[in-house]
């Protein structure tokens, strides 16, 4: 996902490359998606009033940035749908079962990038398959550079946040319950966030 990418065109001063940030192009390489200090997740409107937030625990990802030609950038993610958490076991064995993910059926929900675009400043945009149910559809996600750091192992990463909206109901999720007092019991529009620590191979 070339997410570390920076247009240039004349050396600038010192003043104004602080101001646009530094050269990124020294982290073009290969990443694998730390899962510890990473967040897939979702927010769903329960009952027309109030949000319900939940996430996968069990994901793998690979990321190639191209910090001189962002379009040449690539993600990849699989998730494993068994691992879904609401922090309520009822509704996370709901979730899992015919009504909505069958999980049987359909193990894993995977991304796979399309498109990259650097956007300006710290800002970019991801497009890709989303595959879910059987179904594959695009899904663009607008992200953040959070930065770029050596933990204290030695290993050099870089983070980012992201967020997307889908139509669960393009994906085949259409399961719901009308409520006595109008509306559903499960909104159709699903907000989907990330934040990923992604560390460079070497």
């Amino acid at each position: 996902m070339g997410i570390f990418g920076r247009k240039t065109t004349t050396p600038a001063p010192a003043a104004a490359q602080a101001a646009t940030g530094p050269d990124l192009t020294a982290l073009t390489g290969d990443y694998t998606i730390d899962p510890a200090h990473s967040t897939i997740g979702f927010v769903a409107r329960h009952a027309m009033v109030t949000n319900v937030k939940g996430g996968f625990e069990d994901f793998t990802g690979t990321l190639h940035l191209d910090g001189a030609d962002p379009a040449q950038s690539t993600a990849e993610i699989d998730v494993q749908m068994a691992s879904i958490e609401t922090g309520n076991a009822d509704r996370d064995g709901h979730l899992k079962s015919s009504d909505f993910f069958k999980i049987e059926e359909f193990p894993t929900m995977t991304f796979r990038s399309t498109k990259a675009e650097a956007l300006g400043g710290d800002e970019f945009r991801i497009t890709g398959d989303l595959s879910l149910l059987g179904v594959t559809k695009p899904l663009t996600i607008d992200l953040e550079f959070n930065g770029s750091a050596t933990d204290p192992f030695g290993n050099e990463r870089v983070g980012f946040e992201g967020k997307a909206e889908i139509l669960r109901s393009e994906w085949g999720l259409t399961w719901n319950a009308a409520l006595e007092t109008g509306g559903v019991l499960v909104s159709d529009k699903i907000k989907l966030v990330f934040d990923i620590s992604a560390i460079k191979q070497a």
